[in-house]
């Protein structure tokens, strides 16, 4: 037997989308311990109801500090 074979019970644990200082997201097991600079933001469930919620909440996936540096720019360039 290949060790290729998903296991189906791995889709269904439970997962947390977790966000970082730079609102970036990501999904976590919900049994393991957060890495250090990560917290909750307040969505579990599968890994594909985490996947669609961060696809739903996060669509500019560039990091807080570059939309940030990038809105100055702008700014500054329309005075």
């Amino acid at each position: 037997m290949s060790n290729a074979v998903s296991n189906p019970a791995s889709a269904e644990a439970p997962y947390l989308v977790v966000v970082n200082d730079e609102e970036q997201h990501a999904l976590w097991p919900a049994a393991a311990p957060l890495p250090g600079g990560w917290r909750a933001e307040g969505f579990a469930g599968t890994e594909e109801e985490c996947g669609e919620h961060v696809d739903r909440v996060w669509p500019d996936i560039r990091p807080l500090s570059l939309r940030r540096r990038l809105a100055e720019q702008a700014d500054g360039s329309a005075r």
